[in-house]
């Protein structure tokens, strides 16, 4: 690369152009790399055989000095024609009789779209004779600029031809430019070759007149300015309790930063979800991600610190609310085993919706280990025991529906099986209710027959 310092344009301060010292010396290396394979395929051309089929430019018609595509000498000129066609990218008119022009429809938004027989003035650009079409464009519109009219600041549009190492290789003015790939939008872009073939609008940043005229282009600038402009608009619109939607831009260990259409807000782990929620990215992906489009609610909003928060959840609704509503204590119900802890098992009863079997209402005998009684997704039919709303807890029970243990008794005097001496081995016993039934009378008869060691009776 031949350029000097004076290469650089005269009097542009480093800060305006927006690059730290790092990017700087990235945006050094990539143009390096791309002068070392332009020095590569000069030196293949030179040693190639000299035939060049295509007329040769005169070289009239290139100002002396001057490196880059030959200069269009012909005004701009403005002209008013009648719409005759407006196809998927370019819209033609008609000036008069076999005068036709095109000019591109992306300069205009969908909604201010001309149609068919409306009028409309136009920018002369320059006339293709080749195909009999004067090329248009829209007063006020970006254009593609001239090379000898380039400056840094300067508002253009370049077409993406390729993806580089370190940004993307464009075309402005029939010359090359380069922009680096922290400049291509305002969050990082894990993959560049999506931009390759589309028209972007950006800010020239550098201009080297001198040696290979390397060209420096930012689009980050550009979508930055754009984003203060509609911060501006929404500040008069955005409203606490207001729902709107957004474009999730960063996931982060403790939310997500919600862009909403040039201000960006916070939605906090703790408006993320009703569910219980771990801190870390992982946990937060589990229910948005980068580049989701999604409704909050704005919570808060501080204009002098730049800040506002936003749920959520609350646009999503509280599936506890839901449930309680049609669950009562003591119903009975089916759940998936979801949790298994030292103290129990969570169960989820609905979608969203957990509540805890306490390692007490398991069964009915102790239980060591949760994990023997129950298997996380496993299905398990639980009874409600109490819905505690303030603190969003739902209790439940196993062993409430099943049945009690039977007990077995022997002979005379043994409550197990064959002590006693005379009791049948095996034998069921009488169940907790038969227990119950009995009276202090029917006891004191039976210890008095016992004592009297009657083989039959009451025994």
């Amino acid at each position: 690369m031949t350029s000097t310092p004076e290469s650089v344009t005269p009097n542009l301060p480093p800060s305006a152009t927006g690059f730290s010292p790092e990017l700087q010396a990235e945006i050094d290396a990539a143009m390096a790399q791309i002068d070392r394979d332009a020095d590569a395929e000069d030196a293949r051309k030179a040693a190639a055989p000299k035939h060049d089929p295509r007329p040769q430019v005169a070289a009239s018609v290139r100002p002396a000095g001057t490196r880059g595509p030959r200069v269009v000498t012909a005004g701009r000129e403005h002209r008013t024609g009648t719409i005759v066609s407006v196809g998927p990218t370019d819209i033609f008119l008609e000036f008069g009789p076999k005068e036709l022009g095109v000019l591109p429809r992306i300069q205009f938004k969908e909604d201010e779209l001309p149609k068919t027989g409306d009028s409309l003035e136009v920018v002369i650009d320059k006339f293709e004779a080749s195909e009999s079409l004067f090329l248009c464009s829209r007063p006020g519109a970006i254009q593609k600029a001239a090379w000898e009219g380039l400056e840094p600041g300067q508002v253009v549009e370049a077409r993406v031809k390729a993806v580089s190492k370190g940004g993307l290789e464009c075309e402005l003015a029939d010359h090359a430019a380069f922009m680096p790939a922290s400049q291509v939008a305002i969050e990082r872009v894990p993959d560049l070759s999506v931009y390759v073939g589309e028209k972007l609008k950006c800010k020239v940043v550098r201009v080297e007149r001198i040696g290979r005229g390397n060209i420096i282009l930012s689009r980050r600038d550009v979508l930055d300015e754009e984003r203060r402009e509609s911060a501006k608009k929404l500040k008069d619109t955005l409203a606490i309790d207001q729902t709107i939607e957004g474009v999730v831009r960063k996931v982060m260990p403790f939310g997500a930063f919600v862009d909403l259409g040039g201000v960006d807000g916070l939605i906090h782990i703790s408006d993320l979800t009703y569910d219980r929620i771990n801190f870390g990215e992982k946990a937060v992906e589990k229910y948005v991600k980068e580049g989701q489009r999604v409704s909050v609610r704005i919570l808060k909003i501080d204009w002098e610190n730049d800040r506002i928060s936003l749920g959520f959840k609350q646009v999503q609704g509280d599936p506890f609310a839901s449930a309680t509503e049609k669950i009562a204590e003591s119903a009975e119900l089916n759940g998936k085993v979801t949790k298994i802890t030292e103290f129990g098992a969570f169960v989820e009863i609905g979608p969203g919706v957990e509540g805890l079997v306490h390692i007490s209402e398991l069964d009915h005998k102790r239980v060591v280990k949760v994990e023997d009684v129950v298997k996380v997704d496993e299905v398990v039919r639980v009874k409600v025991l109490k819905i505690d709303p303030d603190n969003r807890r739902i209790s439940l029970s196993i062993k409430a529906l099943k049945p009690l243990p039977e007990l077995s008794i022997g002979g005379a005097g043994g409550t197990g099986p064959g002590k006693g001496g005379k009791g049948k081995r095996g034998e069921v016993g009488r169940s907790a209710e038969e227990i119950l039934k009995e009276t202090p009378a029917l006891r004191r008869m039976r210890e008095k027959n016992r004592k009297m060691q009657f083989k039959g009776g009451l025994m």
